[in-house]
């Protein structure tokens, strides 16, 4: 009997689909696959099997997933190792508009190696082309999953445990464990958020506690964030204690200076552009710390903004950094300031009471300044302090202002009040790459209280305001070196108050005052002018005119202060006001080193006059100069009349 056509059609066609349909294996698209993943992500992907279970809901089955490491890592660990993923794709708007919707994916046992080189080169960024809004992920889940981190710029060697979990009657969770090294430090920690499902879901925040500890430094972070992926809508609460907040630069990104204990709290929010750390609640030491801290990143600067070329005579800075860095800005206040807590800060140590070691037989500190090259971010700083404690502490109150740009502090100013008065500072810190300091600063001294200056240092007292100002252009690696290598100038004038009348007894030979002010009995003088203008030349500092106005006399002084070799060479001459026996006009010689000192008068020159006659025009010189000086105290009567006697 003969076979129908039609019979004879279906067997010729449907035999090769019958064939097709037994042999067919979803592993014929695995290049097609690894090419476009691969393309997507900018590294090399392997696929060992691929299987589909189609539907609306298309489920794809990969297993033995490989992703490679960029060029410089090809000898390493792949970067990921995924035994067994299952993607969730929604076909249709996958198919019509190319959107990529996954309501699910589900990482079996994953394994992560995250490296970087001391180049700074790593595998862990992905090229900007890879990027995009990518697809949409609903629910994530990872079982046994382990990632690690081994970074040595960051001295960082670590080990993740990440998991995801669906208790019954409970919120899903995602859990990541953290043991090994950061900073040199041992680091622990675990942090513990809501269900990866809601990553994109901006109606519910996503929860999320963290404890963290790095050596003795501690973090612990508590609050939800509408929009995690997005990093807005925080409402996060953090806390950070430890024994010295310079352990938490390499953990922030922040370089800090050295301080004491600490414990800080405070609102951590974030928007585009900018991470927030507000409403500040903390102690550094004894010293209480408001405000807020604003982090924004931002692009390397262009050439155009560069900050020009130093002078040619200046020692060569550092060449400035084009590298991206976070922009930062620090609006901060304290009620009650140790200054011994904000040392750091400054270049000093923040030790309990502690100065700059001078050497043996020296005065000026030659410990180091230690002022860290800021390069890792610029900073913008506000800061006050509402009242300043401390042993023989003179200082009231500290406002300070100032930029750090390309590694190159700006003050403008940092000031100080003293009584009803001020001392302000502006000027420019340059670090440089040998460890030096360049500084060009000037100083503003505003009716500074006398009395608290002397009273703080325990061996004097006194009366009257203090004016001035002082200036100076300097490198060098500590105090002494930049006093010693300094040029500018130094003024100051005082008007009206007391001081000890042992000076002014000595510089006029008055013989019985001189003794009772050895054997400690109480000498007051009244003092109606006293004006100092000082040259600073390579450390030297020379006198050219020095005027102490009392009511018994007008002392003049000339001579040099040598502040690099520590070393005095200065007389004073005496214009007695009332003509008396005791009163012989001859110079009294300061000299020698500033630790030992020798004050005498000059014994040749005392013979040679014998008597009051040369008196007249001993002055004569410092008072022509007179009218030339800022006296910088106001338009005070005393030190007028002296100007006018002058003019």
């Amino acid at each position: 009997m003969a076979i129908p056509r039609g019979f004879r059609w279906l067997a010729w066609i449907g035999g090769p689909i019958l064939a097709l349909l037994l042999l067919f294996r979803w592993d014929w698209f695995i290049p097609l696959v690894e090419a476009r993943a691969a393309a997507a992500i900018g590294r090399p992907v392997s696929i060992e099997h691929l299987h589909l279970r189609l539907g609306r809901v298309t489920e794809i089955t990969l297993t033995e997933v490989l992703v490679g490491n960029p060029p410089g890592f090809e000898a390493e660990t792949p970067f990921a190792h995924l035994p067994t993923a299952v993607v969730a794709v929604e076909l249709w708007p996958l198919l019509r508009h190319r959107t990529a919707i996954l309501p699910s994916i589900a990482l079996d046992q994953p394994e992560f190696r995250v490296l970087a080189h001391e180049d700074g080169s790593d595998n862990f960024t992905f090229p900007a082309e890879a990027g995009g809004e990518g697809p949409q992920i609903g629910r994530l889940a990872i079982t046994g999953g382990k990632a690690q981190v081994t970074i040595p710029r960051l001295q960082a060697d670590f080990a993740l445990q990440i998991a995801t979990a669906e208790p019954a009657g409970q919120d899903p969770s995602l859990t990541v464990s953290a043991e090994g090294t950061y900073a040199g430090q041992p680091i622990t920690g675990e942090l513990v958020g809501g269900a990866l499902l809601n990553l994109r879901d901006r109606q519910a925040p996503w929860p999320v506690r963290l404890s963290l500890a790095n050596g003795p430094t501690q973090v612990t972070m508590a609050g939800s964030v509408q929009d995690p992926l997005a990093m807005t809508g925080a409402d996060l609460r953090l806390e950070l204690k430890g024994p010295d907040m310079a352990l938490l630069t390499p953990l922030t990104g922040v370089p800090i200076p050295p301080t004491p204990a600490y414990r800080i709290a405070g609102q951590l929010d974030f928007a585009p552009g900018r991470v927030r750390f507000r409403e500040i609640d903390g102690m550094v030491g004894r010293t209480d710390l408001e405000g807020e801290v604003i982090i924004a990143p931002r692009a390397a600067r262009p050439e155009a903004e560069m900050p020009p070329a130093a002078a040619p005579n200046a020692t060569a800075a550092p060449p400035a950094d084009t590298t991206p860095r976070p922009d930062i800005t620090l609006n901060l206040q304290s009620r009650l300031v140790d200054l011994a807590d904000l040392s750091g800060f400054i270049g000093g140590a923040p030790a309990e009471g502690a100065a700059p070691a001078a050497p043996a037989g020296r005065t000026l500190p030659a410990t180091p300044v230690s002022i860290p090259r800021l390069r890792a971010a610029d900073v913008h700083l506000t800061y006050r302090g509402a009242k300043i404690e401390g042993r023989n502490m003179p200082l009231d109150d500290l406002r300070a202002e100032m930029d750090i740009i390309d590694g190159i502090i700006r003050l403008h100013p940092v000031s100080f009040g003293v009584g009803e008065g001020r001392m302000s500072a502006e000027g420019v810190l340059t670090p440089r790459e040998d460890g030096a300091l360049h500084a060009e600063v000037e100083v503003q001294f505003s009716r500074l209280s006398v009395s608290r200056l002397l009273g703080a240092t325990g061996i004097a007292q006194g009366a009257g305001t203090l004016g001035g100002r002082a200036r100076i252009t300097s490198t060098g690696k500590s105090t002494a070196e930049l006093l010693a290598h300094g040029d500018g100038e130094l003024t100051l004038s005082m008007a009206g108050g007391t001081i000890s009348a042992l000076l002014v007894d000595l510089s006029g030979v008055r013989l019985g005052n001189a003794i009772l002010s050895a054997l400690g009995i109480p000498s007051r003088t009244q003092v109606e002018c006293f004006v100092a203008d000082f040259g600073l030349r390579r450390g030297v500092l020379t006198s050219r005119t020095v005027l102490l106005d009392t009511s018994e006399a007008v002392i003049a002084g000339t001579g040099t202060v040598d502040l690099g070799r520590e070393r005095l060479d200065y007389q004073l001459r005496t214009e007695a006001k009332h003509l008396t026996i005791a009163a012989l006009p001859t110079s009294i010689l300061i000299r020698g080193s500033f630790a030992n000192p020798s004050v005498a008068p000059e014994i040749v020159e005392l013979g040679v006059r014998g008597g009051i006659a040369a008196a007249l025009g001993i002055v004569a010189l410092p008072l022509a100069l007179l009218p030339t000086i800022q006296l910088g105290i106001g338009d005070d009567p005393r030190c007028r009349a002296l100007v006018g006697r002058a003019r």
